[in-house]
Order: structure tokens, then C-alpha cells, then sequence
């Protein structure tokens, strides 16, 4: 049995080599041409074509030029590509120090298996960088039929690169990186495990490699536990001692008995300083928050600037495929010396990973950290406490692992459009009783399996929670806002256990709106609904500290043009 499974373990050194047999067959494969891929019968998808028009090449400086300007066109290849229910997500890699493409640089083409020439060109839906700047997504529209993917200079009948074989959303490893112990987090979309339960480790291996569709060549690794959606592996020591090549190979998830799961993961190399937070080094942040959102830039402003005064010193946004320019409003943010960082997360159905994912990241940098919504604000009614006074008297316990607030949920408060000073100002009137709580955590105390039910984690063994009273501290969670805003609720696909709004599932839920049903439109007197008790605490101190003398504006607001800016409009 032993020597069994000592055969299953490839050597560092034949891997390697096995790695460059494998890469001189993909270079010989790649110059095939389109044609001979056709006949061996390989089915294809979008292409990504450039825009500039018939380019000329000078053969000395390799550059081209269009229209008398000089380019030097962005060196990239097709890495990977999924397939999700409404358009297909292309990850582009360049070589260091390469110029981008952009949105205008690019078009989505569509050919079909009998002809090598585009039939439709469409615009990206959009393009964005990654935290590896090296890497970029291209969302393009999906079309209803097999289709082709590559890159070419629009003009000329030449494919610069094929993609590999698309991959499936909803069975997929996704992400995966080393956690601060040297285990391999992987999260895996298709498991379809049981909410907040341990499941049998034996059922599952770890494999590491770049082709899992044959078994030869694969390191293979112990699980050390599955849960949800996340498996934690146990790192292959021949990786651990050659960390750059952690960035070059996938890792992935055999259901033994089932196959290997698709994978595009690559785990990142993230050391950390360990898990226990008594030994700990002091961190440079006290507190910082996580969310994830789609479609929230418009409120994005008002929680940052506001949750900064209160002692929020770092935020973490997962952007869940927002159309609405939020880059630009974080943008802003950060040359307005904030610590906003936005972090591309397309998968749907994943805030539960998505969390775990962000808490290994802040691990090593933030003390405490608070997961909660754009439409959610700490509150300290008391106004001789502030934040960091809260969270100093639990920092001394190290048996405390989790701060428990409880949410009041506002209604409309009579409005009908959208309130021009912001949530905190605009909607006054909540329902009496708290509907849930939300948490902070310390990320050392959270269980190594990260089980979270969205907004609370589950504990290691020796710490525990407590409840922050509400004289002390509360969230008012604006969750039903003008019809405008509330009905978007209806299309967002978040949460991985939680029914979405349009699903005749789970109607009755806390998740949803009592009585609202499956459809999004407005029923009778929405404006006037969820209000049971006025509550202008927040209101009155966001008044009195933020808003500006003369104009009566808060920092979040659009400040109105001048004479001047009206004549140049």
C-alpha cells in the first residue's frame, strides 16, 4: 500500500521536466491552423479582435502604425474561458511590463465550426484588471450557438492564439491561494454541500498540475477539510520549496469515485504570520471592512467617507460583476487618501466564499473585520464612544473572537424618490424590533474550514462571541429604500444559500421582503411600509458633523456647477 501510493507522488525533478514536454507540445499544436483544428473536431467560441483598422507593420521597430500614429500593439493570450448563463468571461495574460488593451481596443467576434471568418462583431460587455495586473477579463455577450475564441489584429486574416477549452461556471474550481500555514484554500464551485457541515475528507484529493484530463503528472495532496464550497488542502512540500512555480500550475479537486473537477485556479504564494493571535505581530489596522456588491456605486461614497469618521480605517469592495462604473468611484476614493481597494469577484452565488476569500486576505493586516453591506451602518448611539473604544475592551480578551450587532431595518419612510442627502439623512422610520445581527470578527479566531453563514463565521474551538449592546452600538440597516432602488434586489444572485427573489423558494424567508412574492413590481403603498418607530439618532449626528457651512452640502453630495461651469457645459 505504501509503495502504492509513493508512485502517485511525482518527484519535483520529473515533474518539471514532464512540464517542459507538455509546453513544446502545446507551442507545435498552436501552428496548427484553423482549418486543421476543424478537422480534428475542436468546438470554439468567441473571438477577441482588435479594433485597429489594417495596421502597417515596420519590421525594424516591430511597431504598427494607424492613421500616421505609432503603436506598439499589447503582447496577451487567452489563459481561460467561461461559459456563465448570460455572456462568457475570456482571462487575458500578458508578459511583465505589457501595455493593456482597453474596451475600445477590442470586439467580440463569433464565427461557427463551418467557416473561419466572424460573422458577428460585438463590443465587450467590459474589461477589467485583475489584483494580478498581468491578468484581464473580457465579458463578452453570449451567443446561442457554438462559437470560436482567439485574438486577432482586426484587417488581417491571422489568429495570434487559441483558447483553451471553455469552462462551465457552476462546476468549476475557481480561486484558490496559500493560506499563512502553507494549506492550499480552494473554492470550488458544483459540490453542492449542505450549509454549515463538515463533510468526509476521505471522499476528496487535492491534484496540482496543468492537464487534469489524464492522471499521469499530477501531484496529489490530503484534504483537511470540506466544506461548503471551500476544500483546504495540504500543500505539496515540493511546491512550498519552489513557490514561483505555484503561479504557473492549477490546482484542483478529484471527487473520488467522480472525476476531476475543471479547474483555472492558480494559487497565489500569500505567507502569512501564522493563526495564533496571541502571538500575533501588531497590525497596521484596527478595523477594516468587507463587502461584496453589484450595481452600488451611487452609495458607495456615503458608507466609505461616513464609516471613516466613526474609525473604519481599510475596506475590502468584491465587485460581483457591477456595470455602473464603480472603478471610478473607487478611484476617487484612493486619490481622496482612502484605503478602498476593489477586487474583481464574477463568480454568481458565491458571497459566502467570496467572504472567506477576504478574510485570508486581511488576516495579516486588519485586527478586527466587519462584514457587512453598502446599505449597512454602525451606529454608536452613545456619542462619548467611538469605534476603537469598543473594540479596545474586547482586544485584551483573547477568548473573544466575534462582536455580535444587531440590525434595525428602515423602511422607505414615506419617500419617493431616491433622498438627494444620502440613506442616513433620508430614511428615518424602522421597524421596533431587530431583525438579525451582523458580525466582527478577529480573522485568527475563525475556523479553518471558514464556514460562514454570509455575515458571521464559525469559531475555533476556545473563543467565543458576545453581543454589543444597543446603547452601545447598533446597525441601521436601510434595507427597504425608494421602489427604485429596492427592486434591484430582485436581480442580484449573491448569496450561494439563499433563494434568489425570483424563485418561488423559500417565499416566507427573513431574506426576502414579507409578502412582497417572486415579481418585481411595486405594490400598493410602498412608501409607506416597514414603519413602526421614528429613529432620527443618525440622522442628527450626521447633520451635525458633516455638513458643510454656507452650502449645506455633505461631503457625499454633488456639488452644484457655477456660472462658469454651466457656460462651459
Amino acid at each position: 500500500m505504501k509503495l502504492r501510493r509513493k508512485r502517485d507522488l511525482v518527484s519535483w525533478n520529473r515533474f518539471f521536466w514532464c512540464t517542459i514536454a507538455v509546453s513544446l507540445s502545446f507551442v507545435i499544436f498552436s501552428t496548427f491552423t484553423f482549418s486543421t483544428l476543424r478537422f480534428l473536431g475542436v468546438s470554439f467560441r468567441p473571438v477577441l479582435i482588435s479594433s485597429w483598422q489594417n495596421p502597417a507593420l515596420n519590421a525594424v521597430t516591430g511597431e504598427y502604425s494607424v492613421n500616421r500614429r505609432i503603436f506598439r500593439p499589447p503582447e496577451a493570450e487567452i489563459q481561460e474561458t467561461v461559459i456563465f448563463p448570460d455572456q462568457v468571461l475570456i482571462f487575458l495574460k500578458y508578459p511583465s511590463a505589457s501595455t493593456l488593451f482597453t474596451k475600445e481596443d477590442l470586439q467580440c467576434g463569433y464565427f461557427n465550426r463551418n467557416s473561419s471568418r466572424t460573422e458577428i462583431n460585438l463590443p465587450p460587455i467590459s474589461i477589467d484588471g485583475q489584483d494580478d495586473p498581468k491578468i484581464q477579463i473580457v465579458r463578452c455577450p453570449l451567443q446561442p450557438r457554438r462559437l470560436s475564441v482567439s485574438l486577432a489584429w482586426e484587417g488581417q486574416d491571422r489568429h495570434l492564439m487559441r483558447a483553451p477549452p471553455p469552462r462551465r461556471w457552476d462546476s468549476l474550481v475557481y480561486e484558490a491561494l496559500i493560506d499563512g500555514d502553507n494549506t492550499t484554500v480552494v473554492f470550488v464551485k458544483g459540490l453542492n454541500l449542505r450549509p454549515e457541515k463538515l463533510t468526509d475528507r476521505s471522499r476528496f484529493e487535492c491534484v496540482y498540475g496543468w492537464d487534469f484530463r489524464t492522471s499521469r503528472f499530477l501531484l496529489r495532496s490530503e484534504v483537511l477539510s470540506v466544506a461548503q464550497e471551500i476544500v483546504r488542502c495540504k500543500t505539496p512540500l515540493s511546491l512550498l520549496k519552489h513557490p514561483q512555480k505555484l503561479t504557473s500550475i492549477k490546482v484542483s479537486v478529484r471527487a473520488k469515485g467522480k472525476g476531476i473537477f475543471p479547474s483555472i485556479a492558480r494559487p497565489g504564494f500569500r505567507p502569512g504570520s501564522g493563526s495564533d493571535p496571541i502571538r500575533a505581530r501588531r497590525k497596521p489596522h484596527k478595523m477594516c471592512v468587507c463587502t461584496m456588491l453589484r450595481n452600488q456605486a451611487r452609495f458607495l461614497k456615503e458608507w466609505v467617507i461616513y464609516h471613516r469618521r466613526i474609525g473604519v480605517q481599510r475596506w475590502f469592495i468584491y465587485d460581483n460583476n457591477s456595470d455602473d462604473s464603480i472603478e471610478t468611484v473607487v478611484e476617487s476614493l484612493a486619490e481622496s487618501d482612502y484605503n478602498v481597494t476593489r477586487h474583481i469577484w464574477p463568480w454568481l452565488k458565491t458571497q459566502e466564499a467570496g467572504f472567506a476569500h477576504c478574510a485570508l486576505r486581511a488576516r495579516n493586516s486588519c485586527e478586527w473585520i466587519g462584514f457587512i453591506d453598502v446599505d449597512e451602518f454602525l451606529h454608536l448611539p452613545d456619542p462619548d464612544l467611538t469605534l476603537h473604544d469598543i473594540l479596545r475592551n474586547y482586544s485584551g480578551l483573547p477568548w473573544v473572537g466575534e462582536l455580535r450587532t444587531a440590525c434595525h431595518s428602515f423602511g422607505p419612510s414615506g419617500l419617493q424618490r431616491v433622498p438627494s442627502q444620502g440613506v442616513m439623512v433620508g430614511y428615518t422610520c424602522r421597524m421596533v424590533s431587530p431583525e438579525r445581527h451582523k458580525s466582527i470578527v478577529r480573522p485568527e479566531a475563525l475556523n479553518s474550514t471558514l464556514v460562514n453563514v454570509v455575515h458571521h463565521f464559525h469559531l475555533k474551538e476556545g473563543f467565543d462571541y458576545v453581543n454589543i449592546g444597543r446603547g452601545a452600538m447598533v446597525i441601521n440597516h436601510y434595507k427597504y429604500q425608494v421602489w427604485e432602488v429596492f427592486k434591484e434586489k430582485f436581480y442580484r444572485r449573491v448569496a450561494t444559500y439563499v433563494a434568489d427573489w425570483q424563485e418561488k423558494e423559500n417565499v416566507g424567508s427573513k431574506d426576502r421582503a414579507p409578502g412582497l412574492g417572486t415579481k418585481a413590481i411595486e405594490p400598493p403603498n410602498w412608501s409607506g411600509r416597514f414603519c413602526e418607530i421614528t429613529d432620527t439618532g443618525l440622522r442628527d449626528w450626521v447633520l451635525q458633523s458633516f455638513m458643510e457651512r454656507g452650502t449645506g452640502l455633505l461631503p457625499w453630495q454633488e456639488k452644484p456647477l457655477t456660472d462658469t461651469q454651466h457656460k462651459q457645459q
